[in-house]
């Protein structure tokens, strides 16, 4: 397939292209500066440049492609405090190259999110994001925009949606384990939520890339996947990690404290957001092979980041 992929030069877009490229597809990535460029390139993808905002620019690569991996969010317009903004920009994109893609049969697999969506519960591919969880105004406008691209199978689109955990971890994740890392080393306490018992599940983001590609070829229309390897890790368990190897005390922090000791993340670490993964491993054949939360935790690519 000709693919054109959104966040070409992400998190999980710099791993997504090598694994395409690799598995015989030809790759255009989406980058909205030069050095982004270069990293597209770098990873053996053709750039197409532009932003989520640049529709005509979406919709002609979206038009020109056999299938397209929506992977981009405007999260620095998100965590500046306009989430809204940010989701909207988000529904904008996704409209402008579902009616590229209309009628086609052609796949367009999104990135979403597991958290929220059965709070409490193990989620599964079946379960809806009801209600989501967020300290963010604007996050159930971004959940919309998964549901609308699921619409979009009645469009003759091959639409769907990728469910991510909270943390999808690896060497140079600038992501919530590498901010608990910080604030563990700022406050010198590594710290967990009321009983630390809230699970979050996990995925390396080298496994996470596959799971798209696998979504991008297989998955059938309307599908709703997660590509989650463990399925739920508990919050005092990082801490307890983190502690050992920063050398500090592990401690409950109490709800009022939280805000102070973890920023935003307070308002997520104690959701117990466990997730299933069983009908997209049988669905695709994704098997992650990665190293886990716990295991990657051990290493000190972590720690050496937070040196620096």
């Amino acid at each position: 397939m000709r693919v054109f992929v959104t966040g070409a030069s992400g998190w999980i877009g710099s791993g997504l292209l090598p694994d395409l490229v690799a598995h015989g597809h030809e790759v255009v990535g989406l980058a909205r500066s030069d050095a982004a460029a270069e990293r597209v390139e770098a990873l053996g993808a053709e750039v197409r440049l532009g932003s989520l905002d640049d529709l005509d620019v979406l919709e002609a690569a979206a038009a020109s492609a056999d299938g397209v991996v929506h992977l981009a969010f405007q999260h620095e317009v998100a965590f500046s405090g306009d989430f809204d903004a940010a989701s909207a920009a988000d529904r904008a994109a996704l409209e402008a190259m579902g009616a590229a893609l209309a009628g086609s049969d052609r796949p367009l697999v999104i990135a979403s999110g597991v958290v929220g969506v059965a709070p409490g519960r193990v989620a599964t591919e079946e379960d809806g994001a009801i209600e989501l969880v967020s300290p963010f105004s604007g996050a159930a406008d971004r959940m919309e925009n998964a549901r609308y691209t699921l619409s979009l199978a009645q469009q003759g689109v091959r639409s769907s949606v990728l469910r991510l955990p909270p943390t999808c971890h690896g060497d140079g994740d600038h992501g919530f384990m590498a901010l608990l890392v910080a604030a563990a080393r700022e406050k010198r306490v590594s710290g967990f939520v009321g009983d630390g018992s809230a699970r979050w599940p996990a995925t390396h983001r080298l496994d996470a890339a596959p799971a798209f590609r696998l979504a991008l070829e297989k998955a059938p229309a309307g599908s709703v996947l997660h590509a989650v390897a463990e399925e739920g890790i508990s919050g005092k368990a990082f801490a307890e990690v983190i502690g050992r190897k920063l050398g500090v005390p592990v401690a409950a922090i109490s709800d009022s404290d939280a805000p102070d000791h973890f920023g935003f993340l307070a308002f997520l670490l104690p959701v117990d957001s466990p997730a299933s993964s069983a009908r997209t491993r049988a669905a695709l054949g994704w098997a992650p092979s990665h190293p886990g939360l716990l295991e990657d935790l051990e290493e000190d690519h972590y720690y050496a980041q937070a040196n620096a």
